[in-house]
């Protein structure tokens, strides 16, 4: 198997059950650390629910990185926007930047679209270019993480994901929880060399708080103040005291909706 983001030899490391039923084998790459799966074949039947069960952390997980993305837009990027999420799931994180002032679309191709409709990719204009791309837990379930990285940069030229970055070399399944075989969603697990090389395939530097965030860009970054935008009490002092005060884009929201609905049928607006 070769290696999805360096092109080396991966080498067959372990087999683990996915879906409590298939026998999978996972290779992990001798130069980077990057482990994959072999070819999933399975994944249709792992997305027949876009959200698994085991997802407990998604509404946590949406209150945590809101702060957080705020303050890294405030510092780095043009706060008028606009901004994609992809791989934005049911549409609460849009929702609530949205209500933060910030004017963030939707995409997700396996997800119906519950809290940010009429927000969504496929509402706005051919060609749309983003300020800053983000993708919340969308790598780890990328099988050819060059290609779908390479579709965001069209959309935006710069990155600001979460993945879990490995803990050491030699993680198994029996000693990191996020492998997750049971859901059969997890095909790419990332060292932080891997992903340091998947920026560098594309000329972008990658800041990360070496962690769970990350950013890909070709700006000109401070690593210190990137990591101290990832601490929570930071971050509120960083937003509270900012010159750039954004409005919450609530009321002009449901005006845009309503004007949109207002002579469908009651029954489609429920």
């Amino acid at each position: 198997m070769t290696c999805h983001i360096c092109n080396t030899p991966s080498n067959d490391s372990f087999q683990v059950k996915v879906l409590f039923k298939y026998d999978v084998t996972y290779y992990r790459c001798r130069e980077c650390g990057f482990i994959q799966t072999e070819s999933p074949y399975w994944l249709p039947e792992a997305y027949e629910s876009a959200i698994t069960s085991l997802d407990i952390g998604l509404v946590s997980r949406n209150v945590t990185w809101a702060p957080t993305v705020e303050a890294i837009i405030r510092k780095w990027f043009r706060p008028e926007g606009p901004f994609l999420d992809y791989g934005g799931g049911y549409g609460l994180f849009v929702r609530m930047m949205r209500d933060r002032g910030f004017a963030f679309i939707r995409q997700d191709q396996y997800c119906e679209n519950l809290f940010a409709k009429h927000f969504d990719m496929t509402d706005q204009p051919p060609g749309q270019t983003y300020e800053l791309v983000t993708a919340f837990e969308v790598f780890e379930h990328l099988p050819d993480p060059v290609a779908t990285v390479d579709q965001m940069l069209q959309a935006g030229k710069s990155i600001l994901f979460s993945t879990k970055v490995q803990p050491n070399p030699n993680v198994t399944p029996e000693t990191w929880w996020y492998f997750i075989p049971e859901t059969g969603q997890h095909v790419a697990l990332y060292s932080l060399e891997s992903l340091q090389r998947l920026a560098k395939r594309f000329g972008l530097q990658l800041f990360s708080d070496g962690h769970d965030l990350h950013l890909m860009t070709a700006k000109s970054i401070d690593p210190t103040w990137f990591r101290w935008l990832t601490h929570p009490r930071k971050v509120q002092l960083f937003n509270r005291f900012h010159s750039y005060k954004a409005r919450p884009l609530l009321d002009q929201d449901f005006q845009k909706v309503y004007d949109s609905v207002k002579t469908q049928p009651l029954k489609d607006l429920i």
